[in-house]
């Protein structure tokens, strides 16, 4: 076993130095609600921040025309229910053809996400159309001569069998086959592993065994992978690197991972232990300050890992409990809903802000 482990390390140590590096932080822009400002105020908003890349779950034509000629770089995504139509590549040509090229190249979409978590959805006869329908979306892109669009799609954590420790990370059996399928589809494209990440998850789920200050990156012992024995500070590095072992034991060991989402609720139910303002607030500054510090995790120290917030807004009706909406860092009436650190400097025009990280979240212990 200590065998095994050690080759998948050297492996994968090795295939991060032909890895590019990356240096952005995103945001998802979910749009579940009945009282979320204009596409061109919250262009104006991300302007605003600086923040250049964000997140839609549709291919909105509203957006897409708002967003055109900004500097905001835009991932769409299809709908699970239109994974069976657009397995089809004629389908898939009419869909790219209609819902992607009348608004690009002016709007900057560089990403389509194929589904969302499907790998784990409760229709699991969804499952098999997933990887024709990114194969026919990525043919369709290339009969078009749109050659710098990558194509992917978000998996939930749920997609692991083992996450602890990060070394004996391992997908789901019945996942296998088709996950071969796309991480085979991801290598030859040089795609990236999408993967949605909530340490909160973990924490309200067994709040006396999950250390509180080691899901929100506060100071904390940490934990030492016993095979590996690299030192993991919080959790969601630990998923991430999760997530690459268990590429490696599939044969895979050079693709890019991101984080489609992250994110932590500023409210709850009573049962939802840890959704606070003050928690929330600590969960997002904390990852903030890691990515302006270039971070990458433990296995792959020198490839910043590029994450994307969840959410830009607050969003009244989405289902679920409490939690699902309020996981916004900004209210509809774009005023914050809690004080993360991204501040939008006072000035004659957006251009004449910046993102920076303000004095309440530099005060937090190194």
């Amino acid at each position: 076993m200590a065998m095994v482990h050690f080759f998948l390390l050297f492996s994968l140590a090795f295939s991060d130095g032909v890895l590019q590096r990356v240096a952005s932080l995103g945001i998802n822009y979910g749009q579940v609600a009945n009282n979320l400002p204009a596409p061109e105020q919250v262009l104006e908003l991300l302007t605003s921040l600086k923040l250049t890349k964000a997140r839609i779950y549709d291919t909105n034509p509203q957006v897409l025309k708002a967003f055109a000629h900004s500097n905001v770089e835009l991932i769409v995504t299809v709908e699970n229910q239109m994974l069976p139509v657009l397995m089809d590549p004629q389908q898939a040509f009419q869909w790219v053809s209609t819902q992607i090229r009348p608004y690009y190249p002016a709007t900057r979409i560089t990403g389509i996400a194929v589904g969302n978590e499907v790998f784990t959805d409760d229709d699991t006869s969804l499952l098999a159309y997933l990887v024709p329908a990114i194969v026919s979306i990525h043919g369709a892109l290339v009969q078009l001569g749109i050659n710098n669009i990558q194509v992917s799609t978000p998996n939930s954590l749920a997609v692991l069998a083992q996450s602890f420790p990060p070394s004996a990370g391992s997908f789901k059996s019945e996942v296998s086959g088709a996950m071969s399928q796309y991480l085979q589809f991801l290598s030859s494209t040089k795609s990236p592993f999408w993967i949605n990440a909530y340490p909160y998850f973990a924490y309200k789920d067994d709040p006396n065994r999950v250390s509180l200050d080691y899901v929100l990156f506060n100071p904390n012992s940490g934990m030492i992978d016993p095979y590996t024995k690299l030192h993991y500070d919080n959790m969601l590095y630990a998923q991430v690197d999760a997530i690459i072992f268990a590429m490696a034991r599939l044969g895979y060991n050079g693709i890019e991972i991101r984080v489609s989402e992250t994110g932590w609720p500023s409210k709850g139910d009573p049962d939802e232990i840890g959704a606070t303002i003050e928690n929330a607030a600590a969960y997002n500054r904390n990852l903030l300050r890691r990515q302006l510090e270039n971070e990458g995790t433990p296995l792959r120290p020198n490839m910043r890992l590029e994450v994307y917030l969840f959410a830009l807004f607050n969003e009244d009706m989405k289902p679920g409990p409490t939690s699902e909406r309020n996981y916004g860092l900004y209210q509809p009436d774009c005023t914050m809903a809690y004080n993360v650190g991204l501040s939008a400097l006072s000035g004659s025009s957006a251009s004449s802000a910046s993102i920076s990280l303000t004095s309440s979240a530099t005060k937090v212990k190194p």
